[in-house]
């Protein structure tokens, strides 16, 4: 009987130590060079498309939101855009047709 509860004991530790430590261990190893999907980063390079525009600055659509959006090239409400970077919660965009090499997801 004693020698049950050893063995049991030690076939917990050992599941423990499993599950918080090599599991965790390889899913980060495996997952490190992955890009992200969420934040800043998951937004650059997305396509979107302009809502409004006025001048330099307006509304793009992104992902399913309204963003406020700027940009160094003349748009017109319709146009498709691409994230080149997130400034909190300004985007700064270019026109999709300023990128013919470059494949977008």
């Amino acid at each position: 009987m004693k020698s049950l509860i050893i063995i049991l004991a030690i076939g917990f530790l050992l599941f423990e130590i499993v599950e918080h430590v090599v599991f965790p261990l390889v899913w980060f190893i495996k997952d490190r060079k992955k890009r992200s999907f969420c934040g800043e980063a998951g937004m650059l390079e997305k396509v979107g498309e302009v809502r409004y525009w006025q001048e330099s600055e307006g509304q793009v659509f992104v992902n399913g939101e309204l963003w406020r959006a700027v940009s160094e090239f003349p748009l017109a409400a319709g146009d498709r855009v691409v994230v080149q970077k997130v400034d909190r919660l300004t985007l700064t965009v270019i026109p999709y047709k300023c990128l013919p090499d470059i494949v977008i997801q």
